[in-house]
C-alpha cells in the first residue's frame, strides 16, 4: 500500500513537472495578459495648452488597451516640483514611469532611483543618459531645418526674419542648432529680432511681445517671417500679426494641435507651415517601448520620432482635426514605432 502511494505521488509531480515545462515562459518574458492593471506615472514639467492635452491623451489610450491606468503629475514648469514629483512616483512604488521635458539637473537622481528599484522608464524629450532608460526626441533638427527650409523656399532665399525660441529645453537647444546652420546657410536672410520664454501663458505673453515687435517695425516689408520654434510661441505671434492687419508677415512653426490646425488652415491667418509628430502618437509610442520593459524586452536607448511637414496648401478648405489629417498628410497619425510583434 505504501509502495502503490509513493508510486502515485511520484507519477504526479511528474506529471506537473510536464505541465509546467510546456506552458512555462522564457526566463525575462510576460504573457500580455499578466501586464494588465499596472499603474503608471506620467511626470510633466508643463502640461500646457492643446499638445499636451492631445500628448496625455494618446498616454492614456495606449495604457488602457494594456489594461493599466495612468496618474499625470503636473509641475506647471516648477523643475524642483518636477523632481518631487518623480522622488513621489518612485516613493508610492510606480510599475513604470513616463518623463515629459525637465533637465538632467532635475532629474538624473530620481530616474537612477527609479532604475535601481527596477521600476521602467521612458522619457520623452529630456537628454537623460542613464543605462536601461529609453529616450524618444522628435528629430528636432529635422522638424527646423524643414520648416525653415520652406520658409527660404516661399520668399526667394531672402528677408527679415524674427526668430521666437527659448533656452533650457533639450529640443529648442537642438532646433537652435538648426537655426544657426539655416542662416549661415542663407546669407540674405536676417534676423532682426529674437524672444520667447515659456511661462503658464506662453501664448498670450507671446502675442504681447510680438505686438511690441509690430509697433518697432511698423512698414511693410520690415518683417518677413517669424520662425516659432514652439506651437504656443506660433500662436501667440499668429494673433498679433492677425489683429494688427499685418499677414503679409508668415509664420512658420513648430509642433501641431488641433488648435494650431484651425489657425493654420484659416485663409486669412498668417501661420503657413509646421513641422510636427502627432502629439497623440508621442504618448503611444512612449507607452509602448515602457511596456516592452515590462514585457522585460530589449529596447533601444534612443528612438527618434519622424515629424511631418504641414503646409496650408496640403489641407482641404472644410476644417479638419489632427484625426482626420492622416488623410492629407500620409505619414501623420500612423507611427508603428514601438509595437512589438506580441503587442499586435
Amino acid at each position: 500500500m505504501k509502495k502503490a502511494y509513493i508510486i502515485l505521488v511520484t507519477l504526479l509531480l511528474s506529471f506537473i513537472l510536464m505541465l509546467t515545462g510546456c506552458t512555462g515562459k522564457p526566463a525575462g518574458t510576460t504573457k500580455q495578459g499578466d501586464l494588465s492593471g499596472k499603474r503608471i506615472a506620467l511626470i510633466m514639467q508643463l502640461n500646457l495648452g492643446t499638445f499636451s492635452a492631445q500628448y496625455i491623451a494618446g498616454v492614456k489610450e495606449q495604457v488602457e488597451k494594456f489594461g493599466g491606468k495612468v496618474t499625470v503629475l503636473a509641475s506647471d514648469g516648477d523643475l524642483g516640483k518636477m523632481a518631487a514629483n518623480l522622488d513621489a512616483a518612485v516613493n508610492q512604488h510606480f510599475d513604470g514611469i513616463l518623463i515629459d521635458h525637465g533637465t538632467p539637473e532635475a532629474l538624473q537622481n530620481g530616474i537612477q532611483k527609479a532604475v535601481d528599484k527596477k521600476i521602467p522608464v521612458v522619457v520623452f524629450d529630456a537628454n537623460i543618459q542613464i543605462p536601461g532608460v529609453t529616450v524618444l526626441s522628435q528629430g528636432d533638427q529635422e522638424m527646423a531645418t524643414s520648416v525653415l527650409e520652406k520658409l527660404a523656399a516661399d520668399h526667394g532665399n531672402k528677408g527679415n526674419l524674427v526668430k521666437i525660441w527659448v533656452a533650457g529645453f533639450a529640443p529648442m537647444e537642438r532646433r537652435q542648432v538648426a537655426y544657426q546652420d539655416f542662416l549661415k546657410q542663407h546669407p540674405d536672410i536676417k534676423e532682426i529680432a529674437a524672444f520667447g520664454a515659456a511661462t503658464q501663458n506662453t501664448a498670450l505673453d507671446t502675442q504681447a511681445q510680438m505686438e511690441a515687435i509690430l509697433k518697432k517695425y511698423p512698414k511693410k516689408g520690415q518683417i518677413t517671417a517669424v520662425f516659432a520654434a514652439w506651437d504656443e510661441f506660433a500662436k501667440g505671434a499668429s494673433r498679433a500679426i492677425k489683429q494688427a492687419g499685418r499677414t503679409e508677415i508668415k509664420v512658420y512653426g513648430i509642433d501641431m494641435s488641433d488648435e494650431d490646425l484651425q489657425m493654420l488652415q484659416d485663409a486669412e491667418g498668417p501661420w503657413v507651415a509646421t513641422s510636427a509628430v502627432d502629439p497623440k502618437d508621442i504618448g503611444r509610442v512612449q507607452v509602448r517601448y515602457l511596456y516592452q520593459k515590462l514585457h522585460r524586452d530589449t529596447t533601444p536607448e534612443q528612438v527618434v520620432l519622424k515629424p511631418s511637414l504641414i503646409t496650408r496648401d496640403r489641407l482641404p478648405r472644410e476644417k479638419i482635426t489632427t484625426d482626420q489629417l492622416t488623410k492629407y498628410i500620409k505619414e501623420w497619425g500612423s507611427s508603428q514605432q514601438g509595437n512589438a510583434d506580441w503587442m499586435k
